[in-house]
């Protein structure tokens, strides 16, 4: 309980101010790009459900030309190429656009790792998520869902990987997280699929 309720807040509030510093030279390039490549603004905010299910608005690099769709996950479109823009789809395939959520842990919103937030519109996995007391942590940058499948993966193993991370949440759990984001980032892909491998066998490997 004491990593949960003020060392991880610790952790992700250093991160955050660290990374802003760190990332500076590519925020001021991203903005840039943006501002010459399309028309609207430089950051897009959509409304997500963060802990105890209490609505956000998460801050992203805008990807997407500005009559794009706002209400619906980009994989749900029926043709989001359509609505990326050229500058967009390189933000998106470096993870670049998901950046300037920094602000979004660093105002409380978020975590650096915990589930990832969804828009309030995905009433099957936001049921789901409720039973499996997902939503009794923040919203994070990256999750355990998201390196062990992400899309790729079914709305019930991603709840269940997700549900893992919460009754197994501990500072091993957040850095092997963390660890394997790295290569996908740098792959720009996303993690294969694990159905079968569960949270309770992999931290007795840590």
């Amino acid at each position: 309980m004491m990593y949960k309720n003020i060392i991880k807040r610790i952790i992700d509030l250093i991160f955050a101010i660290v990374s802003l510093v760190v990332f500076s030279p590519i925020f001021v390039l991203a903005c840039v790009a943006i501002k010459l490549d399309s028309r609207g603004p430089i950051f897009f905010q959509q409304r997500r459900l963060g802990k105890d299910k209490k609505e956000f608005k998460v801050i992203k690099f805008r990807s997407m030309v500005v009559n794009a769709p706002k209400e619906r996950p980009t994989r749900m479109l029926r043709n989001p190429d359509e609505y990326v823009t050229k500058v967009g789809k390189v933000l998106r395939i470096t993870s670049i656009d998901e950046l300037p959520q920094l602000f979004n842990i660093i105002v409380g919103h978020m975590s650096v790792v915990g589930p990832r937030p969804v828009i309030p519109k995905e009433y099957e996995l936001i049921n789901k998520r409720v039973k499996g007391d997902v939503y009794s942590v923040r919203p994070g940058l990256t999750g355990w869902a998201q390196v062990n499948g992400r899309d790729e993966i079914s709305i019930d193993t991603k709840v269940q990987l997700d549900s893992d991370y919460v009754e197994n949440l501990s500072f091993l759990m957040d850095v092997k997280c963390i660890w394997r984001t790295i290569p996908l980032v740098f792959r720009a892909d996303d993690a294969p699929s694990v159905e079968a491998e569960r949270v309770g066998q992999l931290e007795e490997k840590i």
